[in-house]
């Protein structure tokens, strides 16, 4: 059973809704926004999402954007995100930890899916959210995320 799994299956026995907190990774730079991560379990989250800068929002406000432009000024990437969830797994192995973002950077990364799932199951990501990968194209991430026993989420 996966982490998101475990949790839904408590807050079902607790007769509790999930509290789902978004927040981009790296904004306003990688220190402070791992600061926030590890408060938002004690203030009540049960589930992070958290967000991956990218240069070409499609789907996002004005408010996710910005904070995306904030993140990449600050050094965000991927990779800094995958950063940020392991520093996280030092303190918290049970809330888990959704990485919501687009499938460009996923799929133009040195070593594409392969790599990405590899290092998002090290990291210890536990689903995903990807905007712009339609169901048609499940082939591509969805398939191997859940083979990796990553949760793909769809909006």
């Amino acid at each position: 059973m996966t982490r998101i799994e475990t949790t839904f299956a408590a807050l079902a026995a607790a007769d509790r809704k999930a509290f789902v907190a978004y927040m981009m990774g790296c904004d306003p730079d990688f220190d402070r926004s791992l600061e926030i991560m590890r408060g938002m379990p004690g203030a009540g989250v049960d589930i992070i999402e958290l967000g991956m800068p990218f240069t070409d929002p499609m789907a996002d406000g004005p408010t996710i954007q910005a904070a995306g432009q904030r993140a990449l000024a600050a050094g965000g990437s991927v990779s800094r995100v995958f950063d940020m969830v392991r520093a996280f797994r030092q303190s918290d192995a049970a809330t888990p930890i959704v990485l919501m973002g687009y499938y460009n950077p996923i799929y133009a990364r040195d070593g594409g899916v392969e790599r990405f799932l590899a290092e998002a199951v090290e990291a210890g990501v536990d689903g995903l959210i990807v905007v712009d990968l339609p169901p048609e194209e499940d082939s591509e991430l969805c398939l191997p995320a859940s083979r990796a026993g990553i949760n793909f989420i769809r909006l």
